[in-house]
């Protein structure tokens, strides 16, 4: 067995993010009242969520802080119709966190790729550069959490994927060598990139087929179940 420890990516991976997520937003817009100013809520999720794309692919890189990243997702939104204000955009954030960690729909094929890893002995680990007090709890809804025995998260660790520390921090904390260590991930730039640099072979799961933009992983896949074929 060429590998012996999996690192996985946690949200869009195995815990259905986008699902998820938009759940607790609605559950949020309803609360909130926000139809005063997106009457539908196609359009307020739209807003939030080309705005929340932007700000995590910056967040990823150590562009911004923790704490800007909660506030401007929310913020966004109701500053382009006048209604913006501190106190809500916390309260829309912590709210928010609390209902999308309640939540436990995981990506199609997760469980049953999880099963199959862990009859085959493969140790399985989390890399995740989701919030800490949240990430724990997603997992208990989804009842994953002892599917894997450690939890790395970029928060405590003190950067995020891509960066080199993080992978070499999990290879430490796992006792693992990068040489029969694998990363399963969905963000190319990273999962993909930040396990490659770090010496890491990887699975991309690439369910959009988004088109390559730079090296190539070494494996890719279009649904969990064909990580099986690989593993």
């Amino acid at each position: 067995m060429k590998y012996q420890n999996i690192f996985v990516d946690l949200d869009d991976t195995i815990w259905d993010f986008r699902t998820n997520s938009k759940i607790a937003l609605e559950i949020i817009y309803d609360r909130y009242g926000l139809s005063e100013y997106y009457p539908l809520f196609d359009e307020y999720y739209r807003v939030y969520s080309e705005k929340n794309t932007e700000l995590w692919s910056l967040y990823h890189h150590n562009r911004i802080s923790k704490e800007t990243l909660i506030v401007e997702r929310f913020r966004y939104p109701l500053q382009r119709v006048g209604a913006y204000n501190d106190k809500l955009v916390l309260q829309l954030n912590a709210d928010y966190l609390s209902v999308l960690s309640e939540q436990g729909e995981l990506v199609p094929q997760a469980r049953e790729l999880l099963d199959y890893l862990k009859s085959r002995s493969y140790r399985l680990h989390i890399i995740s550069n989701g919030f800490k007090e949240v990430q724990f709890k997603k997992m208990k809804s989804a009842g994953i959490e002892n599917y894997f025995e450690k939890i790395i998260l970029s928060d405590e660790v003190g950067v995020n994927k891509p960066h080199p520390d993080i992978f070499r921090y999990a290879l430490n904390k796992t006792g693992s060598s990068k040489n029969t260590s694998l990363m399963i991930g969905d963000n190319y730039d990273a999962d993909i990139l930040g396990a490659m640099r770090s010496g890491l072979d990887q699975v991309y799961f690439n369910p959009l087929q988004k088109q390559i933009p730079d090296e190539f992983p070494t494996y890719e896949v279009q649904t969990l179940s064909e990580i099986c074929d690989i593993l």
